[in-house]
């Protein structure tokens, strides 16, 4: 299987030189829980070629309803081992890089963010998150956010703001005040959001939604695939549309 010819359909739309822009850019994507699983897949079913996806987790259970790795095959292995394998079977010629690993303060170093064209967060840990988001602001690449997608049902409503424009998003709000008393953004981000806010309303189903992953969540909520996966995609999406905007940086891709 040739590239041009597993993204025909990309190309007719888009063109021969955007093909060669999204062939050529490196992404980094940290998290691939609800909302990252389906970015990867956007990603590389958009045409990007060159791919890491990090995330420490196992799949569990309880990711079954959204996570796009968990199904009754693959409980107990790594999530990033699985992403990729499925990745590969899409775009064998893709270079796809899993590491098992948390991204944190102390860690942050060992990934050299100033060596990828994107980064995408969609990690959960508020701190590890305004971390993420000021180490990959201070960095040469273009920056991409998930906020909150937990405790909405609509798809309908999911938007996308700069980071200090979102507005009803708990998760935007929270990471803000930790900003605003440390480390300053040093470019603009845009986030996917949506200001829907439901209740949890089935709390026996509590016990069984622990997903035992590598930070304890201070509060589990309810989410449901129609809304994780749109986040996802959205996110990939604009991936894409800022690659196909902004033209090949000169880079040669030896895939077209």
């Amino acid at each position: 299987m040739q590239y041009n010819e597993l993204f025909a359909r990309t190309e007719l739309l888009i063109g021969r030189e955007a093909m060669r822009s999204l062939a050529a850019k490196k992404v980094i994507l940290f998290g691939v829980g609800g909302v990252g699983s389906w970015c990867a897949e956007g990603l590389i079913r958009g045409g990007i070629m060159h791919l890491t996806i990090v995330d420490p987790d196992k799949v569990a259970i309880a990711n079954s309803n959204r996570q796009l790795t968990a199904t009754t095959r693959t409980m107990g292995q790594l999530k990033v081992e699985v992403l990729k394998k499925r990745l590969q079977e899409i775009n064998p010629s893709a270079t796809i890089n899993a590491i098992p690993e948390i991204y944190s303060a102390g860690s942050s170093s060992s990934f050299q963010l100033e060596r990828y064209d994107y980064v995408i967060d969609a990690i959960d840990s508020l701190a590890h998150k305004a971390h993420l988001l000021t180490a990959a602001s201070e960095s040469g690449a273009t920056v991409f956010s998930s906020m909150g997608a937990a405790l909405k049902i609509d798809p309908q409503q999911i938007r996308v703001a700069e980071f200090w424009k979102v507005r009803g998003c708990k998760l935007a709000s929270a990471l803000r005040d930790r900003l605003r008393k440390g480390e300053k953004l040093q470019k603009p981000i845009l986030c996917v959001y949506s200001e829907e806010r439901l209740p949890n309303r089935g709390r026996e189903a509590l016990p069984h939604a622990d997903e035992k992953g590598s930070f304890r969540k201070a509060q589990t909520n309810g989410t449901m695939v129609q809304v994780t996966a749109v986040f996802g995609f959205t996110l990939s999406g604009l991936v894409i549309q800022d690659i196909i905007k902004n033209g090949n940086s000169g880079k040669p891709s030896p895939f077209l």
